[in-house]
């Protein structure tokens, strides 16, 4: 089983999101998607991350741009960094993620499209109507479900769960509970744990 704990405001999790799902099918292995908001990662472990953006290193930061543009050109993806608008506020697109439950991935496809693909503002409510336009969901039923209480406390249980896990950023993917990982770059390394996990049950 695979954990990907991820928020929609982040480029790599957006490439991570992309490239996971043909690697799961590939090896018939499930994913379980787990909604987050990172900046409450960021905000209880790894505040370094707001230092780097405020004093970034600028042969770091080049390199970053285009480390970003090749894997994404790999997944055949658009990015545009920076967006617009960022970092952008996504706690109405993920309580939407875990609104949705196990129906999540096509709205969450749209959300990542739209951010990072089409720099259009995810915290907008006229783009979330949008895309729930899009991937064919009442929009009054999203928003009226994102208002629960339940669904924000969902999506805070599970940004404080994955800290507690060992986390500290988005994605961050488990591999049967307790191997975890961090990054899209990582994927080769969680191939090869699913393949060693497959080869021990046999």
């Amino acid at each position: 089983m695979i954990e990907f704990f991820f928020d929609c405001s982040s480029p790599w999790t957006y490439l991570a999101f992309h490239n996971i799902q043909p690697l799961a099918r590939e090896l018939d292995v499930e994913i379980v998607w787990r909604p987050i908001l990172v900046g409450g990662i960021f905000n209880t472990v790894n505040p370094s991350v707001y230092a780097q953006r405020e004093k970034p290193v600028p042969l770091k930061a080049r390199y970053m741009k285009k480390d970003l543009a090749d894997w994404a050109r790999s997944a055949g993806l658009s990015i545009k960094m920076p967006p617009t608008v960022f970092p952008v506020n996504s706690v109405k697109a993920m309580r939407g993620c875990i609104w949705l439950d196990r129906d999540m991935v096509p709205f969450a496809t749209s959300v990542f499209e739209a951010y990072w693909g089409e720099d259009k503002d995810i915290s907008q409510d006229a783009v979330l109507a949008e895309i729930c336009k899009k991937v064919g969901l009442d929009e009054a039923r999203f928003f009226a479900g994102i208002s629960e209480q339940a669904i924000k406390d969902q999506l805070k249980a599970n940004t404080e769960e994955v800290v507690t896990r060992g986390g500290f950023g988005s994605p961050t993917i488990f591999v049967n509970k307790t191997d975890m990982y961090f990054g899209n770059d990582r994927l080769p390394l969680i191939r090869e744990a699913l393949l060693r996990g497959k080869a021990s049950a046999a």
